[in-house]
């Protein structure tokens, strides 16, 4: 699993990558203008992202416009959606305004800070992006 982690807190981020790394290959962006400019080069080179996890409070370009722009880059290069990476939006925000935009903009979980190990695996699994022993 390919993973892309934008997140502009440090001790998010780090738990993240520590939490996504035993499954594989994983980068950073600490803005949601990096992160869209990463999945676009990471399409570009043919190795796309399976996960990408957004923070929705990003400086330059919050996670609700990153997701946005990714789903339309994915619309644009993407023949078939299902190909599209699995998007998890997470925040501070737990409250139904945010969770529906971002579900509005096709994200594919939300999860609320702190991150919590065993509910992101689920979240991983019911996403089909771990099998049932958790690989």
């Amino acid at each position: 699993m390919k993973s892309l982690i934008a997140e502009d807190d440090l001790t998010t981020s780090i738990l993240l990558q520590g939490l996504l790394t035993p499954y594989g290959e994983c980068h950073i962006a600490v803005t949601g203008r990096q992160a869209v400019a990463a999945y676009g080069m990471a399409l570009d080179a043919g190795q796309p992202y399976d996960l990408v996890c957004l923070d929705v409070m990003l400086p330059e370009m919050d996670g609700h416009a990153a997701l946005k722009e990714i789903r339309a880059v994915e619309e644009l290069r993407i023949t078939n959606s299902i190909y599209g990476a699995k998007i998890i939006m997470i925040s501070a925000l737990g409250d139904i305004k945010n969770m529906s935009v971002a579900y509005q903009h096709l994200c594919d979980g939300y999860l609320v800070k702190p991150i919590d190990k065993t509910e992101l695996l689920e979240v991983l699994s019911k996403l089909e992006l771990l099998d049932e022993g958790g690989q």
